[in-house]
């Protein structure tokens, strides 16, 4: 019988990859590529250039394999590696905040649409359909507004569902750091979407 590496926890994939099992490389990428692309391209608001961003994630990723500490999640671990590699290109480019030149909707990028903010409850008319996709679109325009540290603490806590210290550990930041920025980008995000409250 055929050892099924998506039956595996990440730490038993990783340590097949760190004996160099090509497979387990795969699985890794397979399990991580489309959260990872989704946070690189809400940063730098480029798709292509968040393609290959995130390439060069894994890229890392997998260089330096040998030197994960299993004592920390995997998950924290590549989000914080992506974190570092947008952030280091939005540092090149000299830009503190990033606006975008249209919805992200118009590009239906899997990475995108799999993470989108988007209200929906079961059995919702057509009408309620619609309008909940306009909601999604106008909270992905303020998000893209957001200073780029609002918006990964904004993203890793609402759209990844990560908890406080995680986020913490993937920014390297301080907890408090951390509490501050999700209540401030989110302070922001009610500002920028009072519109939709009237």
């Amino acid at each position: 019988m055929t050892l099924d590496l998506r039956d595996l926890t990440d730490q038993e994939v990783i340590a097949r990859a760190q004996l160099g099992h090509e497979a387990a490389y795969r699985e890794l990428i397979g399990r991580y590529q489309r959260p990872i692309n989704s946070l690189v391209y809400r940063l730098v608001r480029d798709r292509e250039l968040a393609e290959d961003l995130a390439q060069e994630t894994f890229i890392k990723v997998l260089n330096a394999l040998d030197r994960y500490d299993p004592r920390h999640k995997f998950s924290s671990w590549i989000f914080k590696i992506a974190h570092n590699t947008a952030i280091d290109q939005l540092r090149k480019r000299e830009v503190a905040t990033l606006s975008i030149d249209g919805s992200p909707y118009a590009e239906s990028g899997e990475e995108t649409v799999a993470t989108a903010f988007t209200p929906e409850s079961r059995g919702e008319s057509p009408f309620e359909y619609t309008l909940n996709r306009e909601i999604g679109r106008e909270i992905e325009v303020a998000l893209a507004d957001l200073r780029p540290d609002y918006r990964t603490a904004i993203i890793l806590w609402h759209l990844e569902g990560k908890p406080y210290d995680e986020i913490a550990e993937i920014m390297e930041l301080p907890l408090g750091t951390v509490k501050t920025f999700i209540h401030r980008g989110r302070r922001e995000l009610r500002k920028r979407l009072a519109h939709l409250r009237t």
